[in-house]
């Protein structure tokens, strides 16, 4: 009876990972689907890089940039910065020098004309007056006794003729009365001579002193003073200024305009500006005046263009900054595109040079005419020629050729950056490891 022997199990290990057989195995199972998925997205991944390049580009609706003909209000402007300043105004100044003894309006303060503003010391003009009134009466003096003189003289001179004519004197004393009634005519003359000389010294004093109170020569607002009470003026060498007084119901809006943008200006254009803070709210006139001496700044030439707009609820203030708005075109109601959206037209027999730089792109179309790109329902894009009215650096008028609602070209798409692809060989290998990467 032969013995049965144990023979031990053999237990096999996997060489290369110490693993058991059938965990190898087990594995070896779970990655084949793994495979076929990764297998899967590349194909699906490659097949729609495909499409993209080969027939997506190929559309040119996908290409383009387009925006739709719209309808609307159109305006091409020149544009410029400018203060605002009353357009009639005093500088109200003293003629006489001395001190401001009284200062009778202020800042702000609506006055009439003729109204007392403001008085200076009178008491050195008055006392001018004064001596020269005394000086006028004594003189008046000197010709009462000058006249009764010569009313002697006249009277003695007729005596010594009448004694004469009878031979009753001698020529001599007929001389004495001749010399003596010319020297009493003299001196009578002197005197009044000297009387209309103090006259007219009193009446420059007189007015003077007048000019010590200082009225206002015009109806509005004092809108600055540049004189205390208490200050002495000199008015020797100029007339100082004691304040300004402003009619403010109608301003006047002094543009500065560069000399590039001078040209497209006239008198009588429109022109409406807004000021800070207002509101964006719009103040019309039109251009009155552009005067020919500029106004050199850094170097850049600049010209004044002055309009008026009203002003009655005194909205607008001296040395306001306003925004201007000079419209040399203007349309309403009009069919409207991108002016991005216009190509030159080609003259015949000649192909159109790279435009200039610094140029202004609506020279092209002076002539009213252009093409545009206009994609239609199906995505197909046709070029089509427009004839073109107002334009601006934005938008451009369509006088005819295009309609409300249709599509045009107005640049290409950039080409989107492609993805980096990940190879097949990672996405089997990522796919291997149960989608799970290192």
């Amino acid at each position: 009876m032969t013995a049965d022997v144990e023979t031990p199990a053999r237990v096999e290990h996997n060489v290369s990972g110490g693993k058991p057989a059938g965990a190898r195995s087990r594995m070896s199972r779970l990655g084949r689907p793994a495979l076929i998925l990764a297998a899967c997205a590349v194909l699906a991944g490659g097949g729609y890089y495909a499409w993209r390049t080969w027939f997506a580009a190929g559309d040119p609706a996908n290409t383009v940039l387009t925006a739709p003909v719209t309808r609307g209000n159109l305006e091409d402007t020149v544009t410029a910065t400018g203060t605002l300043q009353p357009k009639d105004y005093v500088d109200v100044g003293t003629q006489v020098s001395g001190q401001l003894k009284k200062l009778l309006v202020d800042v702000g303060a609506v006055v009439k004309a003729k109204d007392l503003l403001a008085e200076i010391d009178p008491s050195v003009y008055q006392a001018k007056v004064d001596g020269d009134q005394a000086q006028l009466l004594n003189q008046q003096a000197q010709l009462a006794d000058k006249q009764a003189q010569l009313a002697l003289a006249e009277l003695q001179l007729t005596r010594q003729q009448n004694l004469t004519r009878e031979e009753a004197t001698t020529a001599d004393a007929l001389q004495i009365a001749e010399a003596a009634r010319k020297s009493a005519l003299a001196q009578r003359n002197s005197i009044e001579a000297q009387i209309q000389q103090t006259a007219s010294t009193l009446r420059g004093d007189e007015a003077n002193l007048g000019y010590t109170k200082i009225y206002a020569p015009m109806a509005g607002t004092v809108v600055s003073q540049a004189a205390k009470q208490g200050q002495t003026l000199n008015a020797n060498q100029q007339a100082p200024i004691i304040m300004r007084i402003a009619d403010l119901s109608t301003m006047t809006v002094e543009a500065q305009v560069s000399e590039a943008d001078v040209p497209k200006l006239h008198v009588g254009m429109d022109v409406y500006f807004t000021t800070l803070g207002g509101d964006n709210r719009r103040f019309y006139g039109k251009l009155r005046q552009i005067p020919p001496t500029p106004t050199v700044v850094n170097n850049v030439v600049l010209y004044d263009a002055l309009f008026d707009v009203p002003n009655p609820d005194r909205i607008l203030m001296t040395q306001m900054t306003a925004q201007v708005f000079f419209v040399a075109s203007s349309a309403k109601d009009a069919v409207l595109v991108p002016l991005t959206a216009l190509r030159p037209v080609a003259a015949e027999g000649r192909t159109r040079g790279p435009r200039a730089s610094g140029a202004d792109p609506r020279n092209q179309f002076a002539n009213g005419r252009a093409l545009v790109s206009v994609v239609d329902a199906a995505g197909k894009v046709a070029d089509r020629e427009v004839k073109v009215g107002v334009m601006n650096r934005v938008s451009a008028q369509i006088l005819a050729g295009l309609e409300p609602g249709e599509k045009v070209v107005i640049g290409t798409k950039a080409p989107a950056a492609a993805a980096p692809a990940q190879s097949g060989s990672s996405l089997v290998s990522t796919a291997a490891q149960g989608g799970r990467r290192p």
